[in-house]
Parts: structure tokens; C-alpha cells; sequence
């Protein structure tokens, strides 16, 4: 199951987009919804460690999971454990939790624990 799955497909043709589609010599562009998160289970989270970080300026989720995963693919536990979709859901200052170690984020968000 990858993190594309399930996801609706949003036709976008605002007229903010205007000039986009014009030089892309088109009339929409289909783009993924923004991920309804899967409810986490608290109890499921007791073994996982968590690193504290704080969301500064430049942050970028592929770039913490590469700092702290070696894999900016993985990008989507550090969204899916804080319970925020996109980039733009953090905010300066926040302080974020970062699941380690990866093998056990991955099943956990996967449910295989």
C-alpha cells in the first residue's frame, strides 16, 4: 500500500492557475487531494522514541527525513505522526516529534504492530 493510495484527484482550473496552464498549453491540471491522515492509536506509540525538533524557517518534512531517517521518501511518517498533512499545517517554533527508529515507524503505519 502506497501513500497515493485512496487519494482523490482534484482538477484544478482556477484562475490563479491561469498562467501556469496557459504556458503549459492546457485547460486543468489533476493534482492528488491533501492526505486524510490515518487516526493514530495511542497506545500503539508507547515503544517508539520520539527526537524533538523545532519547525524553523526552511524546514522541509523530506529534508528531516533525511536528516534523520537517510531516506527523504519517508517524509510522510513525520507528517502522518504529528498529525499534520502538509508543510504548511507546521508552524515556526512548533515543537514537532520525529518517530524513531524508522523500522518500527514503518510498521506501525503500516499495522503490522
Amino acid at each position: 500500500m502506497g501513500r497515493y493510495d485512496n487519494r482523490s484527484i482534484v482538477r484544478n482550473q482556477e484562475l490563479s492557475y491561469s498562467d501556469v496552464l496557459q504556458k503549459r498549453e492546457v485547460s486543468f491540471i489533476d493534482q492528488y487531494g491533501t492526505a486524510e491522515m490515518k487516526p493514530i492509536v495511542v497506545n500503539r506509540f508507547l515503544p517508539i522514541d520520539r527526537i524533538q525538533h523545532v519547525w524553523t524557517q526552511g524546514d522541509r518534512l523530506w529534508k528531516l527525513a533525511d536528516q534523520y531517517y537517510s531516506d527523504p521518501t519517508m517524509w510522510f511518517l513525520i507528517a502522518w505522526y504529528n498529525g499534520k498533512p502538509t508543510e504548511s499545517h507546521f508552524k515556526l517554533g512548533e515543537n514537532i516529534n520525529i518517530p524513531v527508529p524508522l523500522d518500527r515507524v514503518i510498521a506501525m503505519y503500516y499495522g503490522y504492530l
